[in-house]
């Protein structure tokens, strides 16, 4: 019998969204500096507010209230309208110095390829091949219908005039019994709009008549501009295009109204949207969230080393869909356990557990190796928090810093998404004897 299965994306303009972005522009203006930076900066923002929290420990100085206000700008919170803007909001540091205790597990001076892993806890990595980037289909389309918005509000405002930066989408598909997509169910569209619709007096008929003829405006937009738009980045995949039928019900700004949004319409904390950030839920995950820690953290760096590998094993042919578990306790380099799932679908005649005894092999998962494999102690981490931090594609880039503590903007070359890379496919397929 078929079934139902559903993943949620916010907009980069989700306040949660904004309180991730915050905290991993913070960790990049630590790591720019001063490389070897240990930092687990946590962000709240509301009506007008934002407070930082955390530990730091840097050789760098930055200016923590410049860079969220940058952040904020940049995301398009402009407009003292919306309740919450760059350069008039307030900004709230409570950021302190490292625990000795935790540096004390995390610091090897002796060898620093034994530094401890800094908490204890376990990470998941996941692929499926039922899309290019080896995420499932539901994230996948979520994450872009909340793109193409983004790109629509930043740079073609004229076919959509009255977004505002908070939005978020829902998915849901319809999969056969043995797993394969059948169609698109359900599209959920909820995004903050201006008042763009007046009513004509005071009464609430009027009001509820000039809220109708908005969200009707939007839905008319979501189906006719965004929908071709997402289809648009699937013209390659004749398989998913074809999902898009005349039956797909869509739910556009359900509630009637969306003017009041971002922080001030809801409060917005660092962490808050983990399975938006992984596998749509289809997927386990650890509880450890990534956006504010420095790799160090193995929230963080496992989480992505675990992604690393579940990608690779999908590409080179172990089996349509992995998960990956490592778990670790605090001070120790050497994880306490490395589990494979291929879900019964392995295209090997070998075990789960011995599938993972190859993996150990293959990859090194201690956290300062994982850290050198992937280069995370570069300042790779604010483009990863919107949208997603798998199933993007791996880029180099330069990125500009700068700060009034430094006579000269910083320019530093990074690699981002790392993790991402499909580099260690000829190496399994050696391994696995896979042709």
């Amino acid at each position: 019998m078929n079934y139902l299965f559903t993943s949620e994306s916010v907009s980069e303009g989700h306040p949660d969204k904004v309180a991730d972005q915050i905290s991993d522009a913070l960790l990049d203006e630590f790591l720019a500096y001063d490389e070897n930076s240990k930092v687990a900066c946590e962000t709240l923002v509301t009506t007008g507010q934002v407070v930082l929290a955390g530990e730091v420990k840097s050789h760098a100085y930055i200016d923590i209230a410049e860079v969220a206000r940058n952040v904020i700008a940049k995301i398009g919170y402009t407009k003292n309208d919306y309740g919450f803007e760059a350069n008039s909001c307030g900004v709230i540091s409570a950021i302190h110095e490292q625990s000795l205790d935790i540096n004390r597990g995390v610091d090897n001076k002796i060898d620093p390829m034994e530094q401890g892993a800094g908490d204890q806890g376990m990470m998941f990595g996941y692929a499926t091949n039922e899309t290019d980037n080896y995420i499932p289909l539901t994230l996948d389309l979520s994450h872009a219908l909340v793109r193409e918005l983004a790109d629509i509000r930043k740079n073609e405002l004229h076919l959509m005039p009255y977004l505002r930066p908070d939005a978020k989408s829902q998915v849901t598909v319809e999969y056969s019994n043995n797993g394969l997509p059948v169609r698109i169910d359900t599209i959920v569209v909820s995004t903050q709009h201006d008042e763009f619709i007046l009513s004509e007096n005071d009464t609430q008929e009027a009001h509820d008549k000039a809220d109708k003829a908005m969200q009707d405006k939007i839905y008319d937009d979501v189906v006719n501009i965004l929908i071709p738009r997402v289809r648009e980045k699937y013209r390659n995949r004749k398989d998913i295009n074809s999902l898009f039928d005349s039956k797909i019900k869509y739910y556009v700004n359900p509630t009637g109204k969306f003017v009041i949004g971002g922080p001030t319409g809801d409060t917005g904390l660092t962490g808050r949207k983990i399975i938006v950030d992984t596998y749509g839920g289809k997927a386990s995950h650890g509880g450890g969230c990534f956006s504010g820690k420095d790799p160090s953290k193995v929230d963080r760096s496992a989480a992505y080393a675990a992604r690393h590998i579940a990608k690779n094993l999908v590409a080179a042919g172990v089996a349509p869909e992995v998960t990956i578990q490592v778990s670790y306790a605090i001070g120790i380099a050497e994880p306490m356990s490395i589990y494979v799932n291929t879900y019964g679908k392995s295209n090997l005649n070998l075990s789960d557990g011995e599938i993972s005894e190859m993996v150990k092999t293959l990859f090194d998962m201690r956290p300062k190796a994982i850290e050198k494999r992937l280069n995370l102690r570069m300042p790779i981490y604010f483009e990863t928090a919107a949208y997603g931090h798998m199933g993007r594609e791996p880029e180099k880039i330069t990125k500009v810093f700068e700060s009034r503590y430094n006579s000269e903007p910083k320019k530093v070359e990074v690699e981002l998404f790392t993790w991402e890379k499909l580099d260690y496919v000829d190496k399994i397929k050696d391994v696995f004897g896979i042709n």
